[in-house]
């Protein structure tokens, strides 16, 4: 039963990325924002995330001296979408990203930086670039946040050293060279000392870096605009009057509260990466919906997309990839739990190999983890599983790691034990560890090994790309990505399929509304981040595809709720002065 109601401008249902970006934009606007949260922590999938956007054309890109060709940004998502090409939601991309950039960055605690060199992962394609489209969020002093750090949501575990987030880039080759450089050594030094003590004087490290920082700046963002977030408070039901939906009822300190949003409501759920009946309809991988394994919050459970399909919104499930795939390996937590470790970088390195359950290699392993994806479920197909293992030599293991493992001197004793990670001391023996024919393995490998001791692939060209080149070992030559595996023990995990975000959602337009199915806005219903359907048609080109666009699509929701108001509350006024002389008549 109701039993309060609560009146504002806007309700932003979810705290990520997306939705906070909305807040914002909102408030900026004067419009009086309600953020609710069905976690009792804000932050949702952002805070685990690497914390890097995708946006093409920014200040950022200039300052940098990086002028991409005029079009250049188009024609490559043009090529990336495919038949899922939106137009008018693509050129508000363009348009748009620039301008939220600018506006966050300049008005807000919200700050990025941009690498001069981070190529798009399709970079050799029409429209791509080596760099100036992908940037990371700077690194941020949770201190800022006072109490409230207590309440932003933790980083992903596996992604941690000693519970501490390490930034993108340059700080992690420090934490990999730190036995190999009197500079990264200090570095580390310094690092680990700075977070024991703010563990010890704060119960949690205060530098936060990635999409922890991105998060907590945002977050930062709302509390000086003074908009309240409302914690473990799910929505149930939206609610529709006058032709459109005018507010929800919301769950909130153990009654239901009838929130009245005058100009909108804007889901930011966060998608279904948890909503195993439709993963079950969606992942073609997955035929009972449970053949899959998510780092995101297991409360992401598809919520805003049910919501709005009650009130006659719909789920475009024609997207060809319905999620950013993502290879992941399940491990044991020191605490007895499981963790889901997503595969970002060591496929590429230099020692490192993919084979599938038969022992033959099936990629380029420095590909994105969404094309590896791709080409693991192409290689498994007909197979009762999905799955392949991750190889390389112990020399490989100890300089890079692998998954879960630290490289030295972390020990990986515990990984063993676990069975997480398997041991041969030779090739052989670790074909037979993975259930392998060892000759399949070892002719495999041999072949591998062949072109490798010159820094060739011939293969599958693994190195040929510059995204695989960024993400190999600059100090390796002639290729960064590719090195024999000859230093035994031999090691491997086994590799399953998760994903960084869904990209099957809500069918917007260009402004965020939510469209029915004659394609006409859902009146005061617009969908931002991943509970709108991906910009991109399903594709992922570059690093921050999902962060990119969360913030454009904030930014335009904002604005655009704003704008609503304008056009209603000028409408009033022309029907009021038009009223006057009639009454005046009569």
């Amino acid at each position: 039963m109701e039993q309060n109601t609560f009146e504002c401008d806007v309700l932003v249902v979810g705290s990520g990325a997306s939705g906070m970006a909305t807040a914002v934009t909102a408030a900026s606007q004067g419009l009086k924002v309600l953020v609710v949260e069905k976690e009792p922590r804000f932050g949702g999938t952002t805070a685990r995330s690497g914390g890097w956007l995708w946006i093409p054309g920014t200040r950022l890109a200039t300052e940098q001296g990086i002028h991409e060709p005029a079009g250049a940004a188009l024609e490559y998502m043009k090529h990336e979408a495919t038949t899922h090409f939106d137009a008018a939601r693509v050129g508000a991309f363009l348009e748009m990203g620039p301008k939220a950039i600018d506006f966050f960055t300049r008005n807000t605690c919200v700050q990025f930086d941009m690498p001069a060199v981070f190529p798009d992962y399709h970079a050799e394609a029409p429209g791509g670039q080596q760099g100036g489209r992908s940037m990371v969020t700077r690194p941020f002093d949770g201190r800022e946040l006072g109490k409230r750090i207590k309440q932003l949501a933790p980083p992903l575990p596996e992604l941690t050293v000693f519970g501490m987030m390490l930034g993108s880039g340059p700080e992690i080759k420090h934490f990999m060279r730190a036995f190999k450089s009197p500079t990264s050594f200090w570095y580390v030094t310094r690092r680990l000392s700075r977070h024991f003590l703010d563990v010890l004087r704060h119960g949690r490290g205060m530098t936060l870096t990635n999409g922890n920082a991105l998060a907590g700046r945002l977050a930062k963002a709302a509390m000086d605009k003074n908009i309240p977030v409302w914690l473990s408070s799910p929505v149930k039901k939206l609610v529709v009057e006058y032709d459109g939906v005018s507010g929800a009822v919301v769950q909130h300190e153990g009654q239901n509260v009838r929130v009245v949003a005058k100009r909108g409501v804007v889901l930011a759920c966060g998608g279904f990466p948890y909503d195993v009946e439709r993963r079950k309809q969606l992942f073609p991988h997955a035929p009972t919906g449970r053949e899959h394994y998510s780092p995101s919050p297991s409360t992401n459970t598809g919520d805003g997309l049910r919501l709005a399909e009650a009130v006659g919104g719909r789920v475009d499930g024609t997207i060809p990839h319905a999620a950013a795939w993502v290879p992941a390996s399940v491990t044991t937590r020191p605490d007895g739990s499981k963790g889901v470790m997503p595969h970002f970088i060591d496929r590429a390195k230099p020692g490192v190999i993919a084979v599938t359950t038969k022992g033959r290699r099936f990629t380029n392993e420095g590909n994105s983890y969404h094309d590896f994806v791709q080409a693991m479920v192409k290689a498994c197909k007909g197979e009762p599983e999905v799955t392949a293992w991750l190889l390389c030599d112990h020399k490989a293991l100890r300089d890079y790691g692998l998954g879960c493992v630290a490289p030295a001197p972390l020990p990986i004793g515990r990984h063993l034990k676990s069975g997480y990670l398997k041991r041969g001391a030779t090739v052989g023996e670790l074909a037979k560890e993975l259930g392998i024919a060892p000759a399949t393995l070892e002719a495999t490998v041999q072949e591998f090994n062949k072109g490798a001791r010159t820094g060739d692939d011939p293969a599958f060209g693994k190195g040929s790309k510059a995204y695989n080149r960024y993400q190999g070992d600059a100090n390796i030559t002639p290729n960064p990505c590719v090195a024999p595996l000859e230093n035994g023990p031999y090691y491997a995990i086994k590799l399953v399929i998760g994903d960084i975000g869904t990209f099957a959602g809500l069918v917007t337009d260009e402004k965020t509304r939510v469209l029915d199915a004659n394609r006409q806005p859902i009146k005061g219903l617009y969908a931002v981040g991943n509970d709108a359907a991906s910009v991109m048609g399903g594709n992922y080109p570059g690093a921050g595809i999902t962060l990119g666009p969360a913030l454009t699509f904030g930014y335009v929701a904002g604005l655009q709720v704003a704008q609503a108001e304008a056009k209603a509350t000028a409408q009033l006024k022309v029907e009021q002065r038009e009223a006057v002389p009639v009454s005046r008549a009569a």
